[in-house]
């Protein structure tokens, strides 16, 4: 297959939010129409590419650019690179995205409170208990794209919609044609022509205007509010969380954060 066949798709978010079910999901389907895909799943990379590293800011952006290097030399060799990875700082997505060029970025979001009430590892409560430190979107923030090609909601969304988003978007992209996603979707697609991807880039909100899905990404835009997870969590804190680490630990958790201030477990 040729070189320009290939692109990166990196899937980012926070743990749980269904990063890795959708790649696969693309993957099976991508292979149907004769493409070359890889997932490249930091889960499953990790011996392999950064044993030894931590879960500092540092070393988690020494894994992006990592996976993204690996991404980069698939991408240009003509096959399509899955990444999905939280990824959690905007910095080291950007750097890809420059890097790359035929890049497309998936935001799987999901509310961190359903996040915890379906996390089947119990993770989510081992670090809202202090027992795994620097987690994101608990102690550590996660930081949204500003204007991601896609947005997934995987809390109101099912795996097949949040697919269908993307494809549409690799289709308006030119990544993909309108005879592949016949075969894939059982419908044909009509694409809509993208700006630049220059501006696409820039991660400025003129970019954002006119990015992909529109309907979609005004409503994650909404849904957002703040640049990071944690701190949207405030309106359902107490008049007394304000003085209070800005963390999702100080608005999620519930006996151990608020135990010694039983004026505020009531309204708990």
């Amino acid at each position: 297959m040729a070189p320009n066949t290939g692109f990166t798709l990196w899937l980012t978010g926070m743990s749980g939010t269904g990063k890795s079910t959708t790649a696969a999901y693309i993957a099976a389907r991508l292979r149907q129409v004769g493409r070359n895909v890889e997932i490249l799943d930091e889960g499953e990379l990790g011996e392999a590419l950064w044993a030894g590293l931590s879960d500092a800011k540092e070393d988690r952006t020494t894994v992006v650019r990592r996976l993204g290097f690996v991404a980069n030399l698939l991408t240009r060799n003509g096959v399509a690179a899955l990444v999905p990875c939280v990824s959690p700082y905007k910095q080291g997505r950007e750097e890809n995205r420059r890097a790359i060029g035929r890049y497309v970025e998936v935001y799987v979001d999901c509310p961190t409170e359903k996040l915890i009430e379906r996390d089947s590892t119990g993770r989510y409560k081992k670090a809202l208990n202090g027992e795994i430190p620097n987690f994101i979107g608990i102690t550590e923030p996660y930081e949204p794209p500003n204007s991601p090609e896609v947005t997934i909601h995987s809390d109101v969304e099912s795996v097949e919609d949040g697919a269908a988003k993307i494809f549409q978007s690799l289709l308006d992209l030119g990544y993909m044609n309108t005879e592949e996603l016949k075969i894939i979707t059982g419908k044909k697609m009509k694409a809509n022509p993208l700006p630049a991807k220059e501006e696409r880039g820039s991660g400025s909100e003129k970019g954002g205007k006119a990015e992909k899905g529109g309907k979609a990404d005004k409503g994650a835009k909404a849904r957002r509010g703040d640049e990071a997870r944690p701190a949207a969590k405030a309106p359902k804190a107490d008049k007394g969380a304000k003085a209070r680490p800005a963390t999702r630990a100080a608005r999620v958790a519930k006996p151990t954060a608020a135990a010694k201030k039983p004026a505020k477990n009531k309204a708990r």
